[in-house]
């Protein structure tokens, strides 16, 4: 563990902060496995300020997002086109649909609360945007969904780390292992949700045409 000691803090925070800026930019990168490291690394050695920690990735949240709406809201329709051809498993048609769906349905409260949800986390920025929403409404969503979600996650994880020091200290593998399957079943349940989503826009669209075969 004594490497961990060489890896410079500012290093720690400008990775944490880029990473989960681009991630709320709308570019899939593991911000939450990122973040979740990086705190349990914080609880495990004393060079790394927890607070700074906290605040870069918070910063890196609501600027990524920022930067995300503006991209939305000048690319439109055809950005989200372009974003399904070249990251289909993350922007396809059902994973589109669903995150508007959520947005018609809780509209700025989508974008606090996909702070919090893995695959929404990186649709929150650009289809706010492409959605046209009040840049203010976005702006107050933003800043609360970052600084809750990232200080949050780095508070409890900091914490929950520094009461386990001893064991994380000869086992921090398997601290990250545990971020790494959280993070994925997190990105599993929003898959199985889109998918589930668009058999129903199916049959919804299949209906019309069997009334009308009848």
């Amino acid at each position: 563990m004594e490497w961990l000691e060489t890896i410079p803090a500012v290093s720690v925070y400008l990775i944490v902060g880029l990473v989960i800026g681009l991630e709320s930019l709308g570019i899939p990168l593991p911000g939450e496995i990122v973040l979740v490291s990086s705190a349990l690394l914080a609880a495990t050695q004393d060079h790394i300020d927890p607070l700074v920690l906290g605040a870069c990735a918070s910063a890196g949240a609501i600027i990524g997002d920022s930067i995300g709406y503006l991209i939305g809201r000048k690319g439109g329709q055809p950005l989200v086109n372009w974003a399904g051809r070249k990251f289909p498993k993350h922007f396809g048609p059902d994973q589109v649909a669903m995150a508007e769906e959520k947005f018609d349905k809780w509209g700025m409260w989508a974008v606090f609360f996909g702070r919090f949800i893995a695959l929404l986390r990186i649709f929150a920025g650009p289809l706010s945007g492409v959605l046209k929403m009040p840049y203010w409404k976005f702006l107050i969503a933003n800043v609360l969904g970052g600084v809750i979600w990232a200080g949050g996650t780095t508070a409890l994880i900091y914490y929950v780390g520094k009461v386990a020091e001893s064991w994380l200290s000869k086992f921090s593998w398997v601290g990250l292992v545990a971020a790494v399957l959280f993070g994925i079943g997190s990105f599993v349940v929003m898959k199985r949700r889109a998918a589930k989503a668009a058999a129903q826009r199916e049959a919804a669209a299949a209906k019309p045409v069997d009334a009308l075969a009848e």
